[in-house]
């Protein structure tokens, strides 16, 4: 039998006040989307569909204290990015041409 991984990933940092725009609420309601996966999959250092060099950047960051940047496609292929200031004060869900 195949070992599992049952360990939950731990969170890396945290994601302070959270915010979504209304166009990013529209796009997971219609795609029956919940944000907190997304929001889960961010703080664990799945940093979705970014490049590689954005990636190492992230991974950077969450050692240095700078922005961080995912970015996922949602079941319709609408592109969602989740922004975590800085200061860890917020993270934004937002659709990229919101940015």
């Amino acid at each position: 039998m195949p070992a599992t991984n049952t360990h939950p990933k731990v969170q890396h940092f945290p994601l302070g006040q959270i915010v979504a725009t209304p166009r990013a609420m529209v796009a997971f309601e219609r795609n029956q989307q919940q944000p907190i996966a997304f929001l889960h999959r961010h703080a664990t250092g799945d940093w979705g569909e970014v490049c590689d060099e954005d990636k190492q950047a992230n991974d950077h960051a969450v050692d240095n204290g700078k922005r961080l940047l995912s970015a996922y496609s949602l079941s319709d292929d609408t592109k969602v990015w989740v922004i975590t200031e800085r200061d860890r004060s917020v993270t934004t869900l937002l659709l990229p041409e919101e940015y």
